[in-house]
Order: C-alpha cells, then sequence, then structure tokens
C-alpha cells in the first residue's frame, strides 16, 4: 500500500501500511514526512516527501480474532500530535480493524459453509 502524505500547518506528515509477519498484523504508521532528495526534483511526478521514522505504530491482528488492535508510541523526544492528524491517522486505523475483521468473518463463513 502507498504511503498517504498530508499537510498540516506547515508540517507534512505520513501514513504508511506494511504487514508484520512476526505478529500476523497488518501495522499503520504515523511519521513526519522528510523532504525527498533534491536530486529527484527533476523526476515527473516523484512525490516530495518521503516517510520519517514512525512515532504511532497501530498493530491490528489479522490472524487471531481474540487479539485486539493496540497502538504503540516510538519516540525518545516528545511529538506534538496536531488534533486533525491524529484524528486521520485513527481514522485510517479504524479503516484497517474493520477491514481485518470483515476479512476473519469472511474466512470463518467460509470455513464454516
Amino acid at each position: 500500500m502507498p504511503a498517504e502524505l498530508r499537510e498540516h500547518a506547515g508540517h507534512h506528515y505520513v501514513i504508511q501500511f506494511h504487514y508484520a509477519l512476526p505478529d500476523d498484523a497488518w501495522c499503520v504508521e504515523l511519521s513526519k514526512a522528510v523532504p525527498a532528495p533534491a536530486t529527484w526534483a527533476e523526476i515527473p511526478d516523484i512525490e516530495t516527501h518521503l516517510p520519517g521514522t514512525a512515532f504511532l505504530v497501530a498493530v491490528v491482528p489479522d490472524e487471531d480474532p481474540n487479539l485486539e488492535p493496540t497502538v504503540h508510541i516510538h519516540s525518545h523526544d516528545e511529538h506534538v500530535i496536531p488534533y486533525e492528524i491524529m484524528r486521520w491517522f485513527m481514522e485510517n486505523v479504524a479503516e484497517e480493524v474493520e477491514r481485518c475483521r470483515a476479512a476473519l468473518a469472511q474466512g470463518k463463513t467460509e470455513a464454516d459453509g
């Protein structure tokens, strides 16, 4: 899944999705975006910002219906997260939870049928 970029009050934030095999879960990561290398400036349709180091990671299990989604804070520094950015992140997390739960329910229905 590609990263989603959002600007808020002059800062850029990124949400990325990836699958963590050891956890059997999807991860939704929030980070501040960093500018793309200046050498990319002449490449058409290239991203202007790249994901930085994630400071919030939601872990959404998709194999075990008994495991709950969790949010992990990864930071040695203080991060101020604007309300709108936190809402955007949590909306993405909620969508991922619903998608995973629907897939689990579908798999259970197919196994029962």
